[in-house]
């Protein structure tokens, strides 16, 4: 059985007046339920809405795999004053019942909030056996990954050009073309595929049975869940430098668990720019004649930027579960 354990640790504190409380009495903590969680990883937070009257020592969550968390699990320290905490946990099981329980401790005695419970979601497979984690940001289930799938869901191949930096710019009118991350099949185990938008709108659907290519306003409610598109980029990017360009995306902290993933992008004319450097996912809505609204991400930005892209360049695309 795995440990999870903290892949990285947000401390959000938010000072909150409380009313006097008598010294001697124990804190006033509530565990919250995640909004965030993937396949493999979780956003956790607590609460501690009173000091009883004294300094608080210390604060966090237990986290376990069976009931009675305080008991059965791990503890996982987070701070030592009042206001909320989040941290996150890596390492766990897909389709996995965990439980989570916030405590708190001041010189009276330690208290628990609720302790709640949640599921992991399973890993989604799609026809050509690639296997990608499902994350789930509020009502909305995603791909944990970019698509890197070369056949539509009926079975039938989704053509590429020869070379991979061929011109299309003015050859055809619609492009039903994919592409490897900066043309290296390496490059695409991490950073998936890149298609045209004729592609990701074609009927027979880039998206394993069940999934499809997320709307305009689809990715709407995504930047909202997460507090809206001005800090979007932040809370969606995976953190650190082992696939963001380095030493860049500092502000990322990928609270949401969605892990962007920077694929950069294929112009029609050809060639390959800006992998590792930024982001860009198709939406199904066009934005006009001949182009379709994107969402795209940079490692110096903690916005994303919604725009129409070009529907013969190539770019990634996150699925959404129907």
């Amino acid at each position: 059985m795995k440990t999870p354990y903290f892949l990285l640790l947000i401390i959000t504190l938010v000072l909150i007046p409380g009313c006097k409380k008598k010294v001697g009495e124990v804190p006033a903590v509530q565990t919250v339920a995640p909004d965030f969680y993937s396949s493999k990883m979780v956003t956790l937070g607590c609460r501690v809405t009173s000091d009883g009257g004294t300094p608080i020592l210390d604060c966090g969550l237990y986290f376990s795999m069976s009931a009675g968390a305080d008991i059965t699990g791990q503890k996982f320290s987070m701070g030592s004053d009042t206001g909320f905490f989040a941290g996150q946990v890596t390492g766990l099981t897909a389709i996995t019942p965990y439980f989570v329980k916030a405590y708190a401790t001041n010189a009276a005695g330690t208290t628990f909030g609720q302790e709640i419970t949640f599921t992991t979601p399973p890993f989604l497979i799609d026809i050509d056996q690639n296997v990608y984690s499902t994350v789930i940001i509020g009502s909305q289930t995603w791909m944990g990954k970019n698509l890197q799938v070369a056949h539509f869901s009926n079975g039938d191949p989704i053509p590429t050009t020869t070379p991979e930096t061929l011109d299309i710019s003015s050859d055809e009118n619609s492009p039903l073309y994919f592409w490897d991350a900066n043309g290296d099949p390496a490059a695409t185990v991490i950073y998936g595929s890149l298609y045209t938008w004729y592609a990701v709108t074609d009927t027979r659907n880039v998206c394993p049975t069940g999934w499809h290519v997320p709307s305009d306003v689809e990715w709407s409610q995504l930047e909202n869940a997460v507090g809206g598109y001005l800090y979007a980029a932040s809370f969606l990017k995976e953190s650190g430098n082992t696939d963001w360009l380095s030493p860049y995306n500092t502000d990322a902290n990928n609270l949401s668990c969605f892990t962007a993933l920077p694929a950069g992008y294929r112009p029609a004319t050809g060639g390959f720019a800006l992998l590792q450097n930024e982001a860009h996912f198709w939406t199904s809505t066009e934005s006009e004649a001949t182009k379709g609204w994107e969402r795209a991400m940079t490692a110096t930005s903690f916005s994303d930027t919604r725009q129409g892209a070009a529907k013969n360049s190539g770019q990634s695309v996150r699925c959404i579960k129907d």
